[in-house]
């Protein structure tokens, strides 16, 4: 009997430490991911028929419109993004035409769910609206007239007074511009700029290179790309309501899922909208940048919000 207690008394120990030792290993274990769906029942998309994103359309290749259809590479990279939400086809997708200077007010007050529009980031902009990305990494540049070509090549030629140098409004290089001590003309849209300049009424137009490469597409026998060291590189990223971070990580982990495609050497669907828009017209080779701060999510097939 006193034999028979001591087994038993050692089984119980035993089993014991097992259920301790296995209950310290799920209490270890990391927790699962939230998926997709869930993300998207948290933001504020959940159960809209039609998503709206706000873009251009007056930027070729970036967006514009044709034939009263949107396109450029915005508006493809929109969207890859619109179709990964479960928003695919156009019946299901709303594209709101927006200026540069309308892009936050137009996130703050509801009028878009998102917007892919030439957004760069910066720590100013990200007080007012939240940013995915980035997507694309551009450089400020100058476009002037073939007629100017020889005669405006650097930043103090900028700021010569006998020469008028347009930009739009709330853009980071009208900011970029002031700071260079370059007198400017601010207009709404870069397309005023343009068409100022083929009236005659200014000399050049300092934007980020993908407008003015659009541009430049549209009259390649009227202007030139000048290169200036303005600076730092642009960020471009997709602008998301600063109250809706679900919606932010939503679009970060479909950006970067584009991003993995491309590095595991796949034709992802950035590089497709590339090479159909500014590949062509721009002269470094790009690739997809990696986004930053991408939540770890797990993707379901059944993504879409139904009613």
């Amino acid at each position: 009997m006193s034999r028979f207690r001591s087994v038993a008394t050692t089984v119980a120990v035993a089993t014991t430490l097992l259920l301790a030792a296995a209950a310290g290993c799920d209490s270890q274990r990391e927790p699962d991911l939230p998926s997709v769906q869930e993300k998207l029942r948290e933001s504020h998309i959940w159960g809209q028929p039609v998503l709206r994103i706000g873009v251009a359309d007056d930027e070729p290749l970036m967006g514009e419109v044709r034939n009263g259809a949107h396109i450029g590479f915005d508006v493809e990279i929109a969207r890859y993004i619109a179709a990964s939400l479960g928003y695919e086809g156009e019946q299901r997708v709303e594209f709101v035409n927006v200026s540069t200077e309308d892009r936050i007010p137009a996130l703050q007050g509801g009028v878009v769910d998102f917007v892919v529009s030439s957004f760069s980031i910066t720590d100013e902009r990200k007080k007012l609206v939240s940013f995915a990305g980035p997507y694309f990494v551009t450089t400020q540049e100058v476009l002037v007239p073939t007629r100017h070509k020889d005669a405006i090549r650097t930043i103090e030629d900028l700021r010569n007074p006998k020469y008028k140098i347009c930009t739009s409004g709330g853009s980071t290089t009208e900011a970029e511009l002031e700071k260079h001590q370059v007198p400017t003309v601010v207009v709404k849209d870069v397309w005023d700029c343009v068409e100022g300049i083929r009236a005659g009424k200014y000399d050049a137009v300092s934007s980020d290179e993908t407008i003015l490469a659009g541009f430049l597409a549209r009259h390649p026998t009227e202007f030139e790309i000048v290169d200036m060291p303005f600076g730092t590189s642009e960020l471009l990223g997709v602008g998301v309501p600063i109250g809706d971070p679900a919606l932010r990580d939503l679009v970060a982990y479909f950006l970067d899922k584009s991003y993995q495609q491309g590095r595991n050497g796949q034709t992802s669907p950035w590089q497709t909208a590339y090479n159909r828009t500014l590949g062509p017209w721009l002269r470094a080779e790009k690739r997809q940048p990696q986004p930053l701060d991408v939540p770890k999510l797990v993707d379901f097939d059944d993504k879409a919000p139904r009613r």
